[in-house]
């Protein structure tokens, strides 16, 4: 049996992981896609205290090394259901483990565009990392569609590989952080296009070109890669009868505590105004100081 089971490898996850396998827990961490969650695919991190520049892919990469140096298990696997008894279960596609307490961090996912054949373009054109796909277009025509800081971030990214890189954004003004707009207008070979959204994809086996709608105007532009940062929502599929979500689908949890014994909420999938990195971790932290004293309290 685990003294805890995380559901969810992210900066919020791993960070509980690391404070409980400090406390000599037993820590057995689940993750059903990319350790590291979201921030594994940003191509620089220049906000995260006492670290000037990093990729998201290294800061993923250290904070995984440091937690499985720690001793705790992180396993690849699906999380399907809970089951939220005083000995509580997490059942996997595979598998089913005992534990004392479960700490939900299963981040958030990528908005789509909703376009016909959208889903059958991911990875053929269509992508949501720039640093993970990105060297696929080299010296290509592709488009970054967003207007905050990620979107921004992934333009600037591209722009050093690609021939020329669009931000397709559909307001007028963008929504990142001052200092990317000074980046910006240094770089010759990124054109903004306000007011503007993508009608549809063009490609059976490859995106070939993209139609846009640009103030009212349609038109084609040879687009052969597109990156979509428009938001995400919430993954909160796991679920029980006690839990309480908000309209959008976040885990409501006060603190991180549920009204659960015992399971707590943790990083981008809770309810909460701001999420960045660094809130993601708090909350690991948090969570992770939240069991322990669940814990002291179900051994005694």
């Amino acid at each position: 049996m685990y003294d805890a089971i995380i559901i969810g490898a992210g900066p919020a996850g791993l960070t509980a992981g690391i404070y409980l396998a400090r406390a000599n827990k037993k820590v057995l961490i689940l993750e059903s896609e990319t350790i590291g969650g979201q921030i594994a695919s940003s191509p620089l991190v220049e906000n995260y205290p006492g670290i000037a520049k990093i990729s998201g892919a290294e800061f993923a990469s250290n904070l995984y090394e440091q937690i499985t140096d720690l001793g705790a298990e992180i396993d690849i696997a699906k999380v399907i259901k809970i089951d939220s008894d005083k000995i509580k279960k997490v059942f996997t596609e595979t598998d089913v483990y005992e534990t004392k307490s479960i700490i939900i961090a299963t981040g958030v996912r990528h908005n789509r565009l909703g376009l016909p054949n959208e889903e059958a373009l991911i990875g053929k054109g269509v992508h949501f990392c720039a640093t993970c796909d990105g060297a696929f277009y080299k010296d290509s025509l592709v488009a970054v569609v967003g207007g905050a800081n990620t979107a921004v971030t992934n333009a600037i990214f591209l722009s050093d590989i690609c021939q020329k890189v669009y931000i397709i954004y559909r307001k007028n003004s963008l929504r990142c952080e001052s200092v990317l707009k000074d980046k910006l207008s240094s770089i010759d070979n990124i054109e903004i296009l306000y007011d503007t959204t993508i009608k549809k994809l063009i490609g059976k086996e490859e995106l070939e070109e993209v139609e846009i709608d640009s103030n009212g105007t349609s038109k084609t532009l040879p687009i052969k890669g597109v990156f979509l940062a428009i938001g995400m929502e919430a993954n909160s599929t796991i679920s029980d009868s006690s839990f309480e979500l908000t309209l959008d689908n976040y885990y409501i949890a006060h603190d991180t505590k549920t009204k659960i014994e015992g399971i707590y909420i943790a990083g981008d999938c809770r309810d909460k105004e701001i999420r960045q990195l660094t809130t993601a971790t708090s909350d690991g932290t948090l969570a992770a100081m939240n069991a322990l004293k669940y814990l002291k309290n179900f051994e005694e």
